[in-house]
């Protein structure tokens, strides 16, 4: 069935709440900024000289029914996107003491890779906004993305710093060593395939606690405001998740693969990072296609049905404080086995079109 020719006005948006009556003016996701200069500051115009946008207005977005096949997005093209953005900074530091002779301090290591992780960030947010606008987004019929509210703007901007900054300075302080130089092991392949799924035991533990006791979802009921999220809003939170998320969920997983023998020197670990700030974004980016966390066990995952799609977590978005599912962040190995797997609406197997192949841009 061909997509509606219609298409849905991305500078119109709804205020909305974790399932309940909005009660406290900060819970409000209304978003009227892009549009009143008056409203503006410093972050304000950070997003807007970034241009990190979720959507451009001036654009249109394809409207698809629940029922309209979905294309494959392949997994080469995601393998490609993540280990070209990976590569490029190590190549940039083995060129520089190569022809030098210096090595990075531990301070400079920190400094170089955050902005890298950054500049990775900005640009995967304008790849994924631009497929937003080529293929339209998950339950497109009846919402569109939420923006970035107007009373949570400046809390967006700090998110995001948060993420690029936190993660580079755990792996610098707990791995990082000038003496070793630019290299990679030859376990990555399998450290890349664990990573996720040892990060997800943890992440999918704390996560699930926060939606089924009551004294947690204080710290997770933010992160739920958004009920159709957008890359942009994929670290909006209170702090305390924050702290979960960016710093004890990465070090416990660092730790289980130092525990199992693995090298794990800092150049896999910025590999394995680069594959899940890649994975946090797609996954909240709702676009609708279907397409899956890239991986090296990622055929493993599909063939035992605990692979987690873009549509999954979109669904566990639009679930309330107990009657959600799919708690993992980059599969759902543990949702399968405690059974907490959600049922897919248009992302089943029978309305793929695996005919219609779908390649990330590289550029």
């Amino acid at each position: 069935m061909a997509a509606k020719t219609t298409t849905f006005d991305a500078s119109a948006v709804k205020e909305t709440s974790a399932g309940n009556p909005l009660r406290n003016p900060k819970d409000s996701m209304k978003s009227t900024w892009r549009h009143d200069y008056s409203q503006w500051n410093i972050h304000h115009w950070l997003i807007h000289l970034v241009n990190i946008y979720s959507c451009d207005l001036k654009k249109p977005i394809p409207v698809h029914q629940k029922d309209d096949p979905i294309p494959y997005l392949t997994q080469w093209s995601l393998h490609r996107w993540i280990l070209t953005h990976a590569a490029w900074p190590m190549a940039v530091q083995w060129i520089y003491n190569t022809y030098t002779g210096v090595q990075f301090t531990p301070i400079f290591a920190f400094v170089y890779y955050m902005i890298c992780f950054q500049l990775n960030s900005i640009h995967q947010l304008w790849v994924l906004r631009g497929m937003g606008h080529t293929f339209g987004y998950f339950d497109g019929d009846k919402h569109g993305r939420d923006e970035v509210p107007d009373v949570g703007v400046a809390k967006t901007v700090q998110s995001l710093l948060l993420t690029t900054s936190i993660r580079p300075i755990l792996a610098v302080f707990l791995a990082y060593r000038a003496s070793e130089g630019v290299h990679l092991s030859w376990w990555l392949p399998i450290e890349v395939g664990l990573y996720p799924i040892i990060l997800d035991f943890w992440f999918y533990s704390y996560h699930r606690a926060c939606h089924e006791l009551d004294g947690l979802w204080q710290y997770h009921r933010t992160h739920h405001l958004t009920k159709h999220p957008s890359p942009l809003l994929s670290s909006y939170a209170d702090s305390e998740q924050e702290f979960i998320e960016l710093a004890l969920v990465p070090v416990l997983t660092y730790g289980v693969l130092k525990l199992f023998g693995f090298p794990m020197p800092f150049y896999d670990w910025w590999v394995c990072h680069t594959y899940i700030i890649f994975t946090e974004a797609f996954g909240h980016s709702g676009i609708r296609v279907w397409g899956s966390p890239a991986g090296t066990f990622s055929y493993f995952l599909r063939l035992t049905g605990t692979e987690l799609t873009i549509e999954d977590h979109d669904m566990h978005h639009r679930k309330g404080w107990k009657h959600s599912s799919n708690y993992g962040k980059a599969t759902r190995v543990w949702d399968r086995l405690l059974g907490t797997c959600g049922e897919r609406v248009e992302g089943y197997d029978a309305n793929i079109d695996y005919s219609n192949h779908v390649n990330l841009p590289a550029y």
